[in-house]
């Protein structure tokens, strides 16, 4: 059939209040930014003129309609975000320290996105879709893992590529046991896997990448691995193939939404380039792509609204 859209994901959408200097008082300040990683995927994908919807929930708040307005600003079908009437839009404070790093405070006990039913997912809606996107944050708690599984259900029925970045955030699982359980069942059901340094470490329990990544190939045979590693660039696992490409020196001031935009990025090639039969080349050519969009983001506030275009991500390239 007709696919209608390139890529739908499912997940958290909320605020990051993220640090912006001090005022007169010298109290600090905080921007909201619209995040969420499953948009902020979306959000480059519309950039690069990809056709993109979400499934999730916001709150009845003014949060809730920021972000609305938000996604279908940057052109994301908002027709499956659901509304709840009693539980407030998730927030999250983001404190950065000075060499880049961050550490979150989330308001999610509970939060809206946690709210999403398995009634609330259309397996119609899913089929409609080339990839399903998803990641961690909405396996945490029972109702909304349950309805993320029958979405993955619903993409696998259809032929959908399943696409799956963990985005392990330990705050918000009840124990480290249960987020390392949802992120196996994550690797056993998708195609196209991006994990990250700490995540693979996380994981596998090996220090050495490659020797984590081979153990996640044994067990769960996941035909595309993407590994990030922040400013030392990213490889690619493909058919036996390891390819890697380095990072892109910029002036970073904050990495949020970083891994989402390299995995939007990654989308995008897939979209145009098929999944089947990836050559070295062309899996390097996505990796320098990739990283050089994630770098773009690095140098702004926030993601949804600082995803680069296709000229500006190859200006970096060229240098």
């Amino acid at each position: 059939m007709e696919k209608k859209y390139d890529v739908i994901a499912l997940g958290e959408l909320l605020i990051d209040f993220t640090m912006n200097g001090q005022s007169e008082q010298g109290n600090n300040m905080f921007e909201a930014c619209p995040g969420g990683a499953p948009c902020n995927v979306l959000a480059l994908l519309n950039k690069m003129g990809k056709k993109t919807a979400f499934l999730g929930k916001v709150g009845k708040d003014q949060f809730g309609v920021l972000l609305r307005d938000t996604i279908t600003e940057a052109g994301i079908d908002a027709t499956q975000l659901m509304t709840d009437d009693k539980v407030n839009t998730t927030l999250a404070f983001v404190h950065t320290f000075p060499d880049g790093d961050r550490e979150f405070s989330f308001y999610r006990n509970p939060g809206a996105d946690m709210m999403l039913t398995e009634e609330e997912v259309d397996p119609e809606f899913i089929a409609q879709t080339k990839i399903f996107h998803f990641g961690t944050l909405s396996m945490t708690h029972d109702g909304v893992r349950a309805a993320t599984k029958k979405a993955i259900r619903s993409a696998k029925d259809a032929g959908c590529l399943v696409s799956f970045d963990p985005n392990l955030r330990p705050p918000l699982w009840p124990s480290l046991d249960l987020a390392k359980e949802q992120m196996e069942y994550g690797f056993g059901e998708c195609d196209i896997l991006k994990i990250s340094d700490n995540e693979i470490q996380f994981v596998s329990g090996k220090e050495d990448y490659d020797e984590g990544i081979a153990c996640l190939q044994e067990k769960y045979h996941i035909p595309l691995i993407l590994l990030t590693m922040g400013r030392d660039g990213s490889r690619a696992y493909y058919h036996g193939m390891r390819v890697e490409r380095p990072g892109f020196t910029v002036k970073a001031i904050e990495t949020t939404g970083a891994g989402d935009t390299f995995c939007g990025s990654a989308l995008n090639y897939i979209v145009e380039h098929g999944f089947e039969d990836l050559k070295e080349d062309q899996l390097g050519e996505l990796l320098t792509f990739a990283n050089a969009a994630a770098a773009i983001v690095t140098t702004k506030k926030g993601a949804i609204r600082s995803m680069p275009d296709r000229a500006e991500v190859e200006a970096l390239i060229r240098g």
